[in-house]
């Protein structure tokens, strides 16, 4: 008898054992269609705003024997409709001294394009085009996200049109120097593949919302690439397509975001927990000649709180040049209050 009971024990527990097996295959097969699901909805989404631009550029002085031709260098990279009438989001690269630029979409439509103007401090750029019934790619907010989230890249690498790659959010308040030689802050890290031809196509979160564009890769390293915040390019994009170009002033300092510690925002009555760190401040610049030190946290200016760099940026605008201004920072625990003078950039 107890022979038998032991064998319907084991039986019992075999089955059990095999029962747990499958319902383990079946949550893992449940994740990844989730996950596959998230990536093909966002994808699906995104993509037919996302176009291929190709630029022909102004011929340089040739000292090679093999001279470019009469139109000069040809380029391609990536950009996508961020407004209804047909505004569109890429990198200043991609269009600089473009003297013609046509864009194409994922289902063949041509268009020429017009350049609205691109500012090569922030590798942004904004184009134009007349089309009917554009679907925009909708904004999300780049001081949202968090280290590790998922994210897609959707852009045209080597002309590959509508090339999908995804990753995660590897690392943010980066800081990228410009071709112009000015630090970009407050950027974006992801391993989503980027190659030649995903500049200026958008990196977008599992909504099918753009938290940034991309802009570079870093060679011959594997997996560190690098999108502009889109909180950064809507900013840019707006003074673009009112002047063409951007009008700033600044400070001479580079810098990230960081956190406040809570015992300095409860002892000063702080309105932000965060704010804009002084990493290095340039030779007679302004925030040299106003004192300003490295490990200085940047709080307020002109009276407006700032809790990030895209909030100083936002600032410092062409009204401010010349003119004298408070900034309020955090030194060691002490607030302090000093005056400082932005130079028009």
């Amino acid at each position: 008898m107890n022979e038998v009971l032991q064998m319907v024990s084991n039986e019992t527990s075999g089955g059990a054992e095999m029962s747990i097996s499958e319902s383990d295959a079946a949550i893992d097969d449940q994740l990844l269609d989730a996950y596959s699901r998230a990536v093909i909805g966002a994808a699906e989404k995104v993509s037919p705003a996302v176009v291929k631009i190709d630029v022909r550029q102004r011929p340089r002085r040739q000292r090679t024997r093999n001279p470019l031709p009469p139109w000069g260098r040809q380029g391609s990279g990536s950009g996508f409709i961020f407004t209804p009438d047909g505004f569109i989001l890429t990198n200043s690269h991609v269009v600089h001294g473009a003297t013609k630029i046509e864009v194409t979409f994922p289902d063949g439509q041509q268009f020429p394009a017009d350049l609205m103007g691109d500012d090569p401090d922030t590798d942004l750029a904004v184009i134009r085009i007349d089309a009917p019934d554009l679907v925009p790619v909708p904004m999300g907010n780049s001081q949202s996200i968090r280290v590790g989230q998922l994210v897609i890249a959707i852009g045209n690498p080597y002309g590959f049109q509508c090339t999908v790659t995804t990753g995660v959010v590897s690392a943010l308040g980066r800081s990228l120097r410009s071709r112009s030689g000015r630090l970009i802050e407050n950027v974006i890290q992801t391993d989503a593949a980027l190659n030649p031809g995903s500049s200026g196509g958008p990196l977008i979160s599992t909504r099918g919302e753009a938290i940034g564009v991309n802009t570079a890769i870093i060679l011959p390293a594997q997996g560190i690439c690098f999108s502009i915040g889109i909180n950064t390019a809507q900013l840019v994009a707006g003074h673009l397509i009112k002047d063409g170009r951007v009008r700033r002033s600044h400070l001479g300092i580079a810098g990230h975001n960081v956190p406040i510690q809570r015992r300095i925002v409860r002892l000063h009555d702080l309105s932000t927990e965060k704010g804009v760190l002084v990493v290095t401040s340039e030779q007679d610049s302004p925030a040299s000649r106003a004192g300003l030190q490295e490990g200085d946290i940047i709080i307020g200016f002109d009276g407006q709180p700032v809790a990030g760099i895209d909030d100083l940026h936002a600032l410092l605008t062409e009204k401010q040049a010349a003119a004298k201004s408070a900034i309020t920072l955090i030194r060691r625990s002490q607030k302090l209050s000093v005056d400082i003078i932005p130079e028009e950039s």
